[in-house]
């Protein structure tokens, strides 16, 4: 729950939703690096990850960019949500593939954020990009 979190360093925050997030930590996506308005995810494209094509499922490389997205956008503490988001595929990623996904905040301003993820194969090259806009929601940290 999000009130629980309340009164942790913005470290102990991420070290927190890391934990609940069982959604990263059941496919394998790590948390590599995390600092105001940056977070740094990886992820291994395994056999169950595969579209029609035998390529890595858009789905997937979408919720790799929305995951690092969140942590970057969550990293200054208050309970920040996404209010849009979009992607556009590059390449196509295939099994084994490591995936890492680079957000970088672009503009904070008053509640709402823009954010930008590369995700990029292990050796460089980019797989998709995502813009992601974020919402820091009003009050205090909430439950649910």
């Amino acid at each position: 729950m999000i009130d629980t979190i309340a009164g942790m360093t913005v470290d102990e925050r991420i070290a927190a939703l890391y934990e609940r997030d069982l959604t990263c930590r059941t496919l394998g996506i790590t948390l590599d690096e995390v600092s105001e308005g940056r977070a740094l995810m990886r992820m291994r494209v395994g056999e169950s990850m595969v579209n029609g094509h035998g390529t890595a499922h858009g789905g997937y490389l979408f919720l790799l960019a929305d995951a690092a997205f969140s942590y970057a956008c969550n990293s200054y503490g208050p309970v920040t949500v996404a209010q849009a988001a979009q992607v556009t595929f590059l390449t196509p990623a295939a099994v084994g593939d490591e995936l890492v996904a680079e957000a970088v905040e672009r503009v904070r301003s008053g509640r709402s954020g823009i954010y930008d993820v590369t995700v990029r194969q292990a050796g460089g090259k980019a797989v998709a990009e995502f813009r992601g806009q974020s919402f820091v929601l009003a009050g205090p940290p909430r439950s649910g």
